[in-house]
């Protein structure tokens, strides 16, 4: 059984037991997503229009950290102007513990 959920403006594809890093939560043990847009149970597939309303991931915090360093470059040509920045973004790791469709 797997599905596919929506977090942070990303869609992820999740089966129980997965651990995925998703966009910073500020929950405290358990986390449930309620944006599912679809869920495959070996032949049933069933697709939201765009959610399933009786859907729902329920997942295990695990952990926060920072992702890799992203550096963006900015320069001018013959004008001396170069400009460096650099940019971690912080994610939430999260086990998936269910999934529940009815």
């Amino acid at each position: 059984m797997f599905a596919i959920l929506e977090t942070g403006g990303k869609q992820y594809r999740v089966s129980e037991g997965d651990v995925i890093k998703i966009e910073k939560v500020n929950e405290t043990e358990t986390v449930t997503f309620d944006k599912v847009l679809m869920v495959s149970d070996g032949d049933k597939i069933s697709v939201g229009t765009p959610y399933l309303s009786s859907a729902k991931v329920v997942a295990d915090i695990v952990g926060t950290g920072k992702g890799d360093k992203v550096l963006v470059f900015k320069m001018k040509p013959r004008k001396n102007y170069r400009k460096i920045r650099g940019h971690r973004q912080l994610y939430t790791e999260v086990k998936i513990k269910g999934i529940q469709a009815q």
